[in-house]
């Protein structure tokens, strides 16, 4: 998913989607991932060389990734869908300064329960042995950017730093995500769980760990048959309820945490065993996938009354 915030924001997107042929592009590549250039120039019925300055407008703007493969004659470029949703802020922002934001680094967990298959990774190296569950205590799992597992959780807790005498109205939390497959597998169902104070709130089904193409930010020393990237999913929980990407998911409410300034606040993401599709979770940091971003968190609020 790519969250469009304001109208300025997505104008670059919005340019390259107004073009009849870009689109075309776009439904080939879901219908057949991993086309190249003659084959999508074929089905368009235009030349190369036209269809270069289309792909170019796509790929600025993440729409579309490119990988090189060989084919025992050379490379060849192939193409794929990078974003499997639009969201796009049409109301007012608010211009008051009534908002904290912050960052949890993928690493900064404060308690877990995992799984194998698992590990987690700075942007430099393995940290600890792949599949070993004892490395998530590890002194260096702060440098994390990346973690994986099978079954279980990891539970981080949100900076709450809002004013003296505040109430919070709205908590958004993005981050992006994917299943866990041994080596990778796009089509690999995972009823991921999201929980607030240890309160369920509701729950998304990814639906495959990515691997197929490498994540624009991922490392070029990184396994290629690993976790290449995920998608950007945005949970919001505030007084008409739970929702991730503008779906509700639930109907719990901000307003039954009763959350201030004093507030505790616990955010936990995981498969349980009760899940029906146990199929992992990958959260991607900085320096993996295609957002290049932590776990990011925006908290508004207002005075208590």
């Amino acid at each position: 998913m790519l969250h469009i915030k304001t109208l300025d924001e997505g104008l670059n997107i919005f340019k390259a989607l107004g073009s009849e042929i870009r689109i075309e592009i776009i439904k080939l590549l879901l219908a057949n991932p991993n086309y190249n250039m003659n084959e999508l120039a074929s089905q368009l019925n235009i030349t190369n060389g036209a269809l270069t300055s289309h792909i170019k407008k796509l790929e600025d703007c993440s729409i579309i990734a490119t990988s090189n493969e060989y084919t025992g004659h050379g490379n060849q470029k192939k193409y794929s869908v990078c974003l499997d949703k639009l969201l796009i802020d049409l109301a007012l922002q608010n211009t008051t300064n009534d908002v904290y934001q912050a960052e949890i680094k993928v690493g900064h967990y404060c308690n877990y329960e995992i799984y194998p298959t698992c590990a987690l990774s700075s942007k430099t190296k393995i940290i600890g042995e792949v599949d070993d569950a004892r490395y998530f205590a590890h002194p260096d799992h702060y440098d994390a950017d990346i973690l994986w597992f099978t079954k279980g959780y990891v539970e981080y807790i949100i900076p709450n730093f809002i004013p003296i005498s505040q109430k919070i109205d709205q908590i958004s939390i993005s981050a992006e995500l994917s299943s866990e497959a041994p080596g990778y597998n796009a089509v690999w169902p995972s009823d991921i769980h999201f929980y607030i104070n240890d309160i369920y709130v509701g729950k998304w089904t990814s639906p495959g760990d990515f691997g197929n193409v490498k994540g624009i930010f991922t490392p070029d020393w990184w396994p290629r048959g690993w976790n290449q990237y995920g998608l950007l999913k945005m949970l919001v929980i505030n007084e008409e309820g739970t929702f991730i990407d503008g779906t509700r998911i639930s109907d719990v409410t901000i307003n039954q945490f009763k959350f201030d300034y004093k507030s505790t606040i616990k955010f936990k993401l995981g498969v349980p065993n009760t899940a029906h599709y146990i199929g992992g979770l990958t959260i991607f940091g900085k320096n993996f996938g295609n957002y290049n971003q932590d776990i990011n968190v925006q908290i508004n609020y207002s005075p208590i009354k």
